[in-house]
């Protein structure tokens, strides 16, 4: 018969209302339930980032990000620095 009969079932969940409680037990299905919920979103999260971005319809999107070079050396004064005497 092995443990697919209907009173395995009853005697199961008997012996998990005496361990566990009747409060106990919808909040610990609450909480999993919630934790489903939360690695489920960040699983979609994952999938979305490892997506390649479309770089096509905006070519200069990647210069955009970063700001102009300091073209300066470094140990010379650009013009900002240089004190001008009158």
């Amino acid at each position: 018969m092995g443990f697919t009969s209907w009173w395995h079932w009853a005697i199961v969940a008997v012996v998990l209302l005496i361990l566990f409680g009747s409060k106990k037990l919808p909040d610990a299905a609450r909480g999993l339930g919630q934790s489903l919920r939360i690695f489920k979103s960040e699983v979609k999260e994952m999938q979305k980032d490892d997506k390649p971005t479309d770089t096509t319809a905006n070519p200069d999107a990647a210069q955009r990000e970063l700001p102009p070079a300091d073209t300066t050396q470094p140990g010379t004064p650009s013009n900002s620095d240089v004190k001008k005497s009158a």
